[in-house]
């Protein structure tokens, strides 16, 4: 498997999709060899994060197309979401507290904390490509690499 081809993902824009996309998620992990730990914060911080693209970004347009690239490497899966939404800017979120109660808000502060990067850039006037890489631990690096 070559580290530098992605693996993708289409679907319309609509919350029946999440199930499919957390499974592509997780297959695409498992296939890689990366453990279930390591499998399920990802596969839960790409579901929020698709989950805000398409009540957020692509709000009202479910025919808006969504796709998911990941890529596998020994170290690492590194995950793209490209939407049609109006340009985000992620650094606009702030940083919570986590001991804050509040309603709402708490994805972004759920992304970053699965996530060891996580990176949003405008597609042009419309559209955002949200990155989200997770590295494998040392300690769960054991010697395996990609098939």
């Amino acid at each position: 498997m070559s580290e530098n081809r992605p693996l993708i993902l289409s679907v319309p824009s609509q919350c029946g999709y999440l199930p499919i996309i957390r499974a592509f998620i997780e297959s695409a992990c498992r296939t890689a060899r990366f453990d279930d730990k390591f499998t399920q914060g990802l596969a839960l911080a790409v579901h929020e994060a698709v989950a805000n693209v398409i009540c957020h970004a692509h709000r009202d347009r479910p025919e808006a197309p969504l796709v998911v690239e990941c890529y596998l490497r020994h170290d690492a899966v590194e995950v793209r979401i490209y939407d049609e939404g109006t340009p985000f800017d992620l650094a606009s979120v702030p940083h919570l507290d986590p001991g804050e109660v509040r309603i709402g808000g708490r994805g972004v502060f759920l992304i970053r904390s699965l996530v060891d990067e996580l990176t949003c850039q405008p597609r042009g006037p419309e559209g955002n490509i949200l990155r989200l890489v997770k590295r494998r631990r040392r300690a769960e690096s054991g010697g395996t690499d990609v098939p």
